[in-house]
């Protein structure tokens, strides 16, 4: 059998009625023929979207393919004793040209009982973000279900909904439950747990191009949302030069941000996990016994397991959002 080393996957695009091109504007990734992109799946283990190698030996195995090959040395030992033939996490890029439609995931447990899934907790970190532009995360004030049943009912829902003014570098935690929306002019990158499992609560009453509104959820959101209020929603953090700084830790995943302007080493030998890097910013080559890998903004690549130490060499600097489990 071929041995491991850092995976390069060919990009899964997708048009949204929401949105736009900065996909390939701003990250450089061609989604021809289709008129937008919304999103891209960059490292996926989703059924019915399953990522594909594009680079080295293993060109072409699917990631299915290679967790059934080689389980615990892809993605460490503790990972695949909880997980198995799962990959547990999934890595976007979404480009929002118009508001997201206001929307909540399941947890855990709710979304084993009603779709054999995990629940989806995710990250949010702001790529690009046009003047303005604004997201919703969470509630601004403490509701129940009867009233945020009425506002909803009412068309009063946005009087609830906690409104965040975003810049580039800002960073959202969403565990399964905070009702949220990406708002209009924000490009962001998405670390979150392996589901495609969303309640749609509100979508503007915006109709498709065949005239057909988009299907709602509003029974099946009632049980997942969590109606507390919270006194902070961004994830603060220190913005510090050539040291990483972690900005979320959960029960599935950790994410820490590496805005570096000069060359590195990374060492993971403890930490029995994958590892992934998300290039946001910058180009680097990363290094590890056997090869190298060029990376540049709009990459994403996954560490196995098995690989325990890579240096990261740069002459332009980088920043990458670099995660495990």
């Amino acid at each position: 059998m071929s041995s491991l080393y850092p995976l390069k996957f060919k990009t899964i695009y997708k048009d949204k009625i929401w949105g736009g091109q900065k996909i390939r504007t701003y990250l450089g990734k061609d989604f021809s023929p289709l008129p937008n992109c919304g999103e891209t799946w960059e490292i996926s283990g989703v059924k019915s979207d399953v990522s594909v190698v594009e680079n080295g030996i293993l060109t072409g195995k699917s990631l299915a393919t290679l967790l059934e090959d080689f389980k615990h040395e892809l993605v460490g030992k503790k990972v695949y004793e909880r997980f198995g033939n799962e990959f547990p996490l999934l890595v976007k890029f979404i480009d929002a040209n118009d508001d997201l439609s206001i929307q909540v995931h399941p947890d855990d447990k709710l979304a084993k009982e009603r779709h054999n899934s995990f629940g989806k907790t995710e990250m949010w970190y702001v790529i690009q973000a046009d003047q303005d532009a604004t997201l919703i995360a969470g509630f601004n004030q403490q509701v129940n279900q009867g009233s945020y049943l009425d506002k909803l009912n009412s068309g009063k829902i946005n009087d609830i909904l906690n409104k965040e003014q975003v810049k580039d570098g800002d960073v959202f935690f969403l565990p399964a439950g905070r009702v949220h929306t990406i708002g209009k002019g924000l490009l962001i990158a998405e670390i979150q747990q392996t589901s495609d499992i969303t309640y749609r609560i509100y979508d503007f009453d915006r109709v498709d191009d065949k005239g057909n509104k988009r299907e709602l959820h509003t029974e099946e959101a009632l049980a997942a949302i969590d109606y507390n209020v919270y006194p902070e929603y961004k994830s603060l953090y220190d913005e510090k030069k050539n040291e990483p700084v972690q900005v979320v830790t959960c029960d599935y995943f950790t994410t820490n941000i590496l805005d570096f302007s000069q060359s590195a080493e990374r060492d993971y030998s403890s930490i029995d996990s994958f590892v992934i890097h998300v290039c946001v910013q910058g180009s680097y080559t990363l290094k590890y016994d056997g090869g190298e890998l060029k990376v540049k903004m709009g990459d994403s690549i996954l560490i196995p397991a098995n690989v325990n130490k890579v240096s990261i060499s740069t002459d332009s600097g980088f920043k990458i959002l670099e995660s495990y489990v």
